[in-house]
């Protein structure tokens, strides 16, 4: 039993590791993407825009730094710049930067910075993430909808690009396109996460499954071994999280489809096996480390009995090495060759965290115990924290990923903080909740958040927010044509094309009965946001307003 007084002194220590890994980062890497452990300097990795700090600032507000978080956000308006001439990983540059920079935003108040009137559908952060975004939806303009897996930021897509991608990178784009879309009223984003799950959904096998690379201009599939695990994992996630931050019965029902074929064919003892897309046999009986998600997502949807025998699979692991291999062979029991490594991934350390907050079981503060311990002992240099390059003689790598300080850093911390405001800890009147939207209408961060899958905590009551203000906007826009603009007789003719071509178009964002330096005045009844009924309990129900 590791008491209180002890979990808020693990707190203290984590807060050290993070500070001994991002102060190394900033005095020896910085404005490169992430930091050499080793030798003390940086380099560029996923797209050269200071990747590490964009991924760790919502890091610094969780640890209650708003001082440094106010400083890192003002650095990165004024440095960051995505017009420029550089191949990115579509997928990478969604998850770490528009995920970092959407979670950053929405945090903004909370972390005591000026914010601009209309927040949270307006602000600094909130165009960074969407100029990021926009430079990846070239990808998405296939004849499938399904992206290429590269874009460059400056000239989109290459003509020589390779059209296969693996299925996450098709897959993972609805938490942060779709939250950029109700934020900014732009639909585009969302539209092409949708249309792109959509066609993926349509290429599953005749049993259920999906492979793990496809080609998204043919739609075939090119690596055809089914599983959870690297180059699919994110997909699953991303239609269970979709569910619940959208309060979408579509993507729940997708999900709940795959898993039932998940359960069939790839299931052996608690442990997921690669199986043939087609025909269900054994390809892989290979656990990867980035599996080890899975137990707390299945938390989420409450399946807790088969969540906790799988954790116990993977902790065995886990004590046995002291880290997660990329690869482990269940038969064997053993590491895979060149697959020895463990890259500090924060996966089984965030399904412990899900499932304490669902049983609260120890077990799972004493692997966040362990896992601190190790990554302690282990991958701790004079210059941060060193990858491990294989964990059966502890030798290190150069290398220190940017999720690192992202994820696995936060997932700890909040594992030994019972009461912290992301896991709606919070009460009315302590200054944990927030005014937002059009005069301060919408109640924020009154829990549910939803962790992106780079651990970017996103508010469901902003999406419900700037998405209710802009639809008050467009009704009240419509109304207004109507009366100045009433329906022509038969026969009369409407502007030439020709004359319409040169008159500015209308901005969603301003209202068309306003005059400028006018202030609209607030309806006598409003109510910009459903209550917040609609949250994530701990065994994953979701409620709404008709439950």
């Amino acid at each position: 039993m590791i008491e209180m007084s002890e979990q808020v002194c693990l707190g203290e220590r984590i807060k050290s590791m993070f500070y001994h890994a991002y102060n190394s980062y900033l005095d020896n890497a910085f404005p490169y993407d992430e930091l050499r452990p080793l030798t003390c300097d940086g380099q560029d990795t996923w797209g050269s825009f200071s990747l590490t700090l964009i991924d760790a600032l919502d890091t610094l507000l969780v640890l209650g730094n708003q001082t440094e978080f106010q400083r890192v956000a003002s650095i990165l308006q004024d440095t960051v710049d995505f017009d420029i001439d550089v191949n990115a990983s579509v997928f990478e540059t969604n998850i770490r930067v528009v995920g970092g920079l959407l979670s950053a935003h929405l945090l903004a108040g909370r972390a005591g910075m000026e914010l601009e009137p209309g927040w949270p559908c307006s602000g600094p952060l909130l165009r960074m993430a969407a100029e990021a975004a926009r430079r990846l939806i070239p990808a998405f303009q296939t004849p499938t909808g399904m992206p290429y897996g590269t874009v460059n930021l400056l000239h989109g897509v290459s003509p020589t690009e390779t059209p296969v991608t693996c299925t996450a990178g098709v897959g993972t784009f609805i938490l942060e396109f779709a939250t950029l879309s109700r934020l900014t009223g732009d639909p585009t984003f969302e539209d092409v996460a949708r249309r792109a799950l959509t066609a993926l959904w349509k290429t599953r096998s005749d049993i259920g499954l999906v492979g793990n690379h496809i080609d998204v201009l043919s739609k075939k599939w090119v690596a055809q071994d089914a599983g959870i695990g690297a180059g699919v994992d994110s997909y699953f996630e991303y239609l269970v999280k979709g569910a619940i931050l959208l309060q979408d019965e579509e993507l729940l029902n997708m999900f709940h489809a795959y898993d039932a074929a998940i359960q069939n064919y790839t299931r052996f003892d608690d442990w997921y096996l690669w199986v043939q897309m087609h025909k269900g046999t054994v390809s892989m009986p290979i656990f990867q480390s980035l599996e080890a998600f899975w137990p707390g997502l299945q938390s989420l949807l409450g399946n807790l009995d088969s969540a906790v025998r799988t954790f116990q699979n993977y902790y065995s692991v886990w004590r046995q090495f002291g880290g997660l291999p990329e690869f482990y062979s269940i038969p064997q029991g053993y590491t895979v060759d060149k697959r020895e490594g463990y890259p500090l991934r924060p996966e089984l350390i965030e399904s412990a965290m899900y499932l304490f907050r669902a049983t609260g079981d120890h077990t799972y503060l004493q692997l966040g115990l362990d896992a601190l311990e190790s990554i302690e002992k282990v991958s701790r240099t004079p210059c941060g924290y060193a990858s491990v390059k294989d964990l059966r003689d502890h030798q290190l790598d150069n290398r220190m990923e940017s999720f690192f300080l992202a994820e696995t850093i936060k997932y700890l911390y909040l594992l030994f903080d019972p009461t912290h405001f992301l896991h709606g800890g919070g009460m009315e009147g302590d200054g944990s909740w927030e005014e937002g939207g059009e005069g301060g209408q919408c109640v924020l961060g009154a829990g549910g958040f939803i962790f992106n899958t780079e651990a970017h905590p996103l508010d469901p009551a902003a999406l419900y927010c700037c998405s209710r203000h802009s639809k008050e906007r467009q009704e009240l826009r419509d109304a207004l044509l109507s009366l100045s603009h009433p329906k022509k007789k038969a026969g009369s003719q409407s502007k030439p094309a020709d004359e319409r071509a040169g008159e500015p178009p209308q901005s969603q964002s301003e209202s068309i009965a306003l005059k400028p330096g006018e202030k609209k005045t607030l309806p006598t009844l409003s109510c910009p946001v459903q209550p917040f009924s609609a949250r994530l309990s701990v065994l994953g129900q979701v409620f709404s307003d008709n439950s």
